[in-house]
């Protein structure tokens, strides 16, 4: 029965650590797939993180570039277009989208 516990309890523990690491804005990153095409510092398929914020930095464009994701679109940063992403709530979205204009 102690080993039946203890199992369990590792169990929660691997859960709510994933859950942790998808409330940070890397892990919801990670969750919604965007290292597919996306890395912090250099082109993938689209482009770097580093060079979103560098194109968006001073001005107040976090509603534009959420739209942006959800929507999709190209010509922003060059010709292969950014597919839309319907299914990611606003709310990671919004979280995403702040720390991506960190960088």
């Amino acid at each position: 029965m102690k080993t039946f516990g203890i199992a369990l309890t590792l169990s929660a523990l691997v859960i709510l650590s994933g859950e942790a690491l998808a409330a940070t804005p890397q892990g919801l990153l990670q969750q919604h797939n965007c290292p597919a095409c996306h890395a912090v510092d250099h082109k993938v398929v689209g482009p770097a993180y580093k060079e979103v914020a560098a194109k968006y930095r001073g001005q107040k464009v976090l509603a534009k570039v959420m739209d942006k994701v959800k929507k999709g679109g190209s010509g922003s940063f060059g010709a292969i277009p950014m597919p839309a992403n319907p299914q990611v709530p606003d709310a990671d979205l919004k979280t995403m989208v702040q720390w991506i204009l960190t960088q």
